[in-house]
């Protein structure tokens, strides 16, 4: 461009004129290659400039990982019960004792002693002043044995089909929960059952009986995918590779073309016979070198640091997740490219990402969805990749697959509409 100050008009005429042309002397220094090594230095430079910018952009999605391994799909702990046992004819807060071989008394402090580490018994002489805790906040639940529970137990056992309706509500555990927090009302649900079987199970195998008959007739083999105690973190993980990928390369790209307009890049690369698609093309492999670190950073702290389970190829993983950055990439231009202002564009960027969040099955099964918003998830660029992921990380699934290769089509496709709608829009402004 400084080069075309001192020039005549008709040579500038000629120059632009000539910008599509493949030979044309005079043009040697505005031939497509020649323009495009131009926009690639500009842009690389004005990154790597800008040094505290770079270090945040490679340090936010390391945060974001470990944050998310830290804080998501680990069972919670110190949960207060509060226990009301009318076998205990001693003070609260004496040890519920009992003989641990094949002896049937103390049942309730027997049955309590297999209760795990997550839950904190605290005991309290009577019932209303256990559901009280429950109400006050104080306890996640209350437990009731009654007076004669053993007594009533054994009955239950020993009588079988005979037992009397008194007998079997004698024999009951009574549990009131606080189901305001489902998962942690859920999490103490489970634990209890878990508890009783363990409970039934060990007796029983004391007093060399089949411990069998403890368990409720439903036998779970060896899962088909996956494991008998699943983690949370595992089926939310693929969907949070592709969610942080995908938003930080929209972030680095949704005010791209517009700090160029409002600086006047933009126009002296017009004047000079610079094309949208130059442009496009330029800042795409630049933030594209970005993504990749970005990228890299995720997966390594996801599956190596924190050991997110993975049973596929690395190397689908490493290809769709790049082509979720790249996704995201195309979309933050096209972002940049309808809006004339920053915060406009950041605006439509933060607005996008809880609706995408919520839709794309990321934290949620798309299954659980109302029809009509389940066709609608399908047709976001997450949803499908997110699928193929964990089809991949979870099932183990090699491309063949038509929930994994479904993946990557919906993806390029995605692109490849972000990449024509950014072209048509700059186009337009450009006339």
């Amino acid at each position: 461009i400084n080069g075309l100050n001192g020039s005549a008009p008709g040579a500038i005429s000629q120059a632009v004129e000539c910008d599509n042309c493949t030979e044309c002397s005079g043009c040697s220094n505005f031939t497509s290659k020649g323009k495009i090594r131009a926009l690639l230095v500009k842009n690389f430079l004005r990154m790597w400039r800008n040094v505290g910018v770079m270090l945040f952009i490679f340090a936010l999605p390391v945060m974001q990982v470990i944050l998310f391994c830290l804080a998501i799909g680990r069972d919670p702990t110190n949960l207060k019960m509060a226990i009301v046992n009318g076998e205990m004819n001693s003070t609260i807060g004496a040890d519920c004792a009992f003989d641990p071989g094949c002896s049937f008394t103390n049942l309730s402090c027997r049955y309590l002693s297999h209760l795990n580490t997550t839950i904190v018994k605290e005991y309290y002489s009577d019932l209303d002043s256990a559901l009280g805790a429950v109400r006050d906040g104080n306890a996640w639940g209350a437990l009731y044995f009654t007076d004669n529970f053993t007594d009533a137990l054994v009955a239950r056992i020993a009588l079988g089909r005979d037992a009397d309706d008194e007998t079997l509500d004698q024999s009951e555990i009574r549990v009131w929960l606080d189901m305001s927090n489902q998962q942690i009302g859920i999490m103490l649900n489970r634990d209890l059952q878990v508890a009783y079987r363990e409970f039934a199970q060990q007796l029983l195998r004391v007093c060399d009986n089949n411990p069998k008959l403890g368990d409720v007739p439903i036998q779970f083999k060896a899962p088909i995918y996956g494991t008998n105690d699943p983690s949370f973190t595992d089926f939310v993980a693929p969907g949070v590779i592709l969610t942080i990928v995908f938003f930080l390369a929209v972030a680095l790209t949704s005010s791209a073309l517009i700090i160029e307009r409002t600086e006047g890049l933009l126009d002296r690369s017009w004047v000079a016979g610079v094309t949208p698609s130059e442009i496009l093309f330029s800042h795409v492999i630049t933030q594209f070198v970005v993504m990749c670190g970005q990228t890299a950073l995720v997966l390594i702290f996801m599956i190596v640091v924190f050991g997110v389970t993975n049973n596929g190829e690395i190397g689908w993983i490493v290809v769709l997740t790049i082509l979720q950055g790249l996704c995201g990439m195309c979309f933050g231009f096209v972002i940049s490219a309808i809006c004339e202002l920053e915060r406009n564009a950041i605006q439509l960027a933060l607005g996008s990402f809880y609706p995408t969040l919520l839709l794309s099955g990321v934290i949620w099964p798309i299954e659980g969805m109302p029809l009509v918003l389940r066709y609608v998830s399908l047709c976001l660029p997450l949803t499908l990749a997110t699928t193929s992921l964990r089809s991949i990380l979870a099932r183990g699934w090699s491309i063949m697959e038509p929930d994994v290769y479904m993946g990557f089509v919906s993806t390029i496709a995605w692109i490849a509409l972000f990449l024509v709608i950014t072209m048509l829009v700059l186009k337009f402004k450009r006339g």
